[in-house]
């Protein structure tokens, strides 16, 4: 059964911060559980949010909270094993609203290391809101 992938040990890295303020809008936000604070880009094209995790995983489903007007429109699930070059897994193509979103990912391959693009953003600059952000799977 898919339970959720991020824990404690899962290191994760973001492509920017909104004028590098991390205190108010870093990437720890999106794991916290709480529908005030969010993970906020700056501008620019192509933003990420990169995860590896303590052992290699199966993902089955991404599960995401945007803010209404600062969404992905175009984003890959992409991964690889410890080491090795990253792979497209997956598109998938978030609605813009405010909404809790699911993704279903069919026959991932085995992975430690996932990155999350988001080729374009609803947002004018490029700017992507994350409330919250979760990855559903398998330990191997």
């Amino acid at each position: 059964m898919a339970a959720s992938l991020i824990c404690s040990k899962t290191e994760s890295r973001v492509s920017s911060v909104l004028n590098r303020d991390v205190k108010q809008f870093g990437k720890k936000y999106m794991f916290d559980s709480n529908e005030e604070t969010c993970w906020n880009s700056d501008q620019g094209g192509c933003q990420w949010v990169f995860l590896e995790f303590p052992q290699l995983v199966r993902v089955s489903e991404v599960k995401v909270q945007f803010q209404g007007g600062f969404s992905g429109k175009t984003c890959r699930l992409e991964g690889c094993a410890k080491e090795g070059e990253f792979k497209t897994f997956s598109y998938f193509y978030p609605e813009d609203n405010n909404s809790l979103q699911s993704f279903p990912i069919q026959e991932a391959p085995l992975a430690q290391k996932m990155k999350i693009v988001f080729e374009n953003s609803t947002d004018l600059f490029g700017r992507i809101i994350v409330y919250s952000l979760d990855i559903l799977g398998e330990r191997a």
